[in-house]
């Protein structure tokens, strides 16, 4: 729990935290744009260069559910110091790298040393203010997160465009430095010492799952999912390990995740919502910067520019939702971002090659208002009934939700990009060349197919038409499956209704 030093100083801390929060969630997307440069930089094949992210994403995976028993075990502060230090050394390291080994190895000490970053600001955050502020807090703890991806796109294109590709992770040294001095010097020692007995065959069977999983949803897409072998064996891995972990959660003394948080309903229906969210909506992040690249054409930066609103919408969102959730309650705050999101998705699903940028942009925008509404009323309902005891592994939980469904979600969304896109291709291609006459006479002279030159012409717009489709379809599939979260809500308790206070007394 917070001392009074802590209450005393949490403005200070709390704008600490967010630096270390927005330069976690940051780095998950700007080393993206960047990574065909990196390629070039150290020389690796292109299967290879996929480790930079794979090796960031296995070593979060592994840390994630450590961090809690740590924390308790050495003290929050100087776990989330040593976390703070550890990725912003890590960022320093990964930007002086010159081969590919030595890129992997910085990026597993990154991940390793950020994994802890989100769960255990956000649990700060939560013992720091109390139960009439949750609303405003959890609305500036969401803006760190979510605004970390969304903007990370937009700076990744800039830099590597402007800079080089290394100081997509130099730029983490200032904000990493200010953050660990923000919290060394504001936030109380805490001596530790209060860790559970440690479960390793609840921890070891976790990792187990967990491991498999990421694994799995990140090779699956090259692999040709259930076609081979490979994807079957990391499969049934993540399956016996979330079995033996579920068995040993369930029948264990002192289990790794305490049972507590599965009796808690709202816990656990705005844990399952943030695994959808997740696989939903960061995957969409993931979508349109490759749609605005490959089909559009736009530079890397102008990709980034029409993302930007993005990021508007969901700063709004964020400036509103205290007073939003005081006068109307989360549940429905909540159920707007729903309704929001099926419209920015539909919007999507609609989109054309002959478009200008504006349809992208309000969509994004839309998309922006409608996630901002979300992700800060789910926190709140998912704290309002879980004992504070029980704060630190039930952030834990929720991150690990969230990474889990955004992996699976990027790259089932993918999957169906690749099938729908081959799917339309072929259907176009034997519209066109299969001997109708009609869909023949309307095609210009350059793409006349019984020439070798306007057959491969006629095939490039072919494959432009065939992907454009397939984004359509996936955006539609996305808009469905967000009215399917709305039931959830149903079975959210709501959170008590508290008036915005100005100035709150220090508890």
């Amino acid at each position: 729990m917070a001392t009074q030093q802590d209450i005393d100083n949490r403005i200070p801390i709390t704008g600490a935290l967010m630096l270390a929060t927005l330069m976690n969630t940051l780095d998950s997307t700007i080393a993206n744009v960047a990574l065909p440069h990196i390629q070039g930089s150290v020389s690796a094949a292109q299967d290879q260069i996929t480790w930079v992210l794979t090796s960031y994403i296995i070593a979060t995976a592994v840390m994630t559910p450590l961090s809690g028993w740590l924390s308790e075990k050495i003290g929050r502060k100087q776990m989330l110091l040593i976390s703070v230090g550890g990725f912003t050394a890590a960022s320093m390291l990964c930007g002086i790298a010159t081969s590919l080994p030595e890129m992997v190895i910085y990026r597993l000490l990154q991940g390793i040393a950020g994994a802890s970053l989100m769960p255990l600001s956000q649990t700060v955050m939560l013992d720091l203010y109390p139960q009439r502020l949750m609303p405003r807090v959890m609305s500036i703890w969401s803006a760190a997160v979510i605004l970390g991806p969304i903007i990370g796109p937009t700076l990744g294109g800039w830099i590597t465009e402007n800079l080089t590709w290394r100081w997509v992770f130099y730029i983490n040294l200032p904000v990493g430095i200010l953050a660990f001095l923000g919290l060394w010097t504001f936030m109380a020692h805490d001596e530790g010492g209060r860790e559970r007995p440690f479960d390793f065959l609840g921890f070891g069977a976790l990792v187990m799952f967990v491991l498999g999983f990421q694994v799995l949803v990140d090779r699956g897409p090259r692999q040709d999912w259930f076609y081979s072998k490979e994807i079957w064996a990391e499969a049934a891995i993540a399956a016996i390990g979330l079995w033996m972990f579920i068995l040993q959660t369930a029948t264990a003394k002192d289990p790794f995740f305490h049972r507590d948080l599965a009796r808690d309903g709202n816990f656990v229906g705005t844990t399952i919502f943030g695994f959808f969210i997740g696989a939903l909506l960061f995957s969409t992040s993931a979508l349109l910067p490759s749609f605005m690249q490959t089909l559009m054409g736009y530079s890397a930066m102008q990709s980034g520019m029409a993302s930007m609103p993005r990021g508007l919408g969901s700063l709004i969102s964020f400036l509103a939702i205290p007073l939003l959730v005081s006068r109307f309650g989360a549940r429905l705050v909540l159920f707007s971002g729903v309704i929001l999101n099926v419209w920015s998705t539909w919007m999507m699903s609609q989109f054309d090659l002959s478009m200008t940028v504006e349809p992208i942009m309000i969509a994004g925008f839309v998309q922006g208002l409608g996630t901002g509404l979300m992700f800060a009323p789910l926190n709140t309902l998912g704290y309002a009934t879980l004992d504070p005891r029980h704060r630190t592994e039930g952030t834990i939980v929720a991150t690990m939700a969230r990474s889990l469904g955004s992996s699976a979600g990027i790259s089932i969304v993918q999957a169906l990009l690749i099938r729908d896109s081959a799917l339309a291709h072929a259907r176009l291609a034997d519209h066109l060349v299969g001997g109708d006459p009609v869909a023949r006479a309307a095609l210009p002279p350059m793409m006349d197919p019984s020439t070798s030159t306007g057959l491969q012409i006629l095939n490039g717009e072919v494959t432009r038409q065939g992907s454009m489709i397939s984004y359509d379809n996936v955006f539609s599939w996305m808009a469905l499956s967000v009215i399917l979260l709305a039931p959830l809500i149903l079975i959210l308790r709501p959170a008590p209704r508290i008036p915005m206070e100005i100035e709150v007394p220090a508890d």
